[in-house]
């Protein structure tokens, strides 16, 4: 519903990064940062013969908070041991800042086992995303 005072328009890219900046600005008004930078990228590889075989995209951000954004380990390199050597590492340099809760988020098809078996427990569930599908939505305590 538009009227002559605004316009609804696709964004830029630059315009989408505005409105995240002025949503993190708002935040912050809200809820002092308790960390300097307010974003530390903890991303970790591990190769086999100068091939990416696992890797994990986590950030610790504003209050201390880990988010483990993705965490993959190739179909012939799972049940070794590497996910966990991944999760274990950004969770204890996640502590040494001063973290105190993760939190991640995987489908029925994807890693829930292996998130219980590290202490995660389901906070929350997406039923039919995809359809007939979960998405699990974890916490940890560190």
């Amino acid at each position: 519903m538009e009227s002559p005072d605004y316009t609804i328009s696709s964004a830029t890219q630059a315009e989408a990064d505005f409105i995240h900046d002025k949503l993190g600005e708002f935040n912050r008004s809200q809820v002092s940062a308790t960390q300097e930078p307010t974003l530390v990228l903890k991303n970790y590889i591990i190769k086999n013969n100068g091939a990416i075989i696992a890797g994990i995209k986590s950030v610790i951000y504003n209050w201390c908070i880990l988010y483990v954004v993705a965490l993959f380990v190739h179909e012939s390199h799972r049940h070794k041991g590497l996910g966990s050597i991944l999760l274990q590492k950004v969770e204890e340099e996640a502590k040494t800042i001063g973290a105190t809760l993760s939190h991640a988020d995987t489908f029925d098809f994807q890693a829930l086992g292996f998130y219980l078996k590290h202490g995660y427990e389901v906070f929350g569930v997406l039923e039919d995303c995809p359809k007939d599908h979960k998405r699990y939505y974890l916490k940890k305590r560190l």
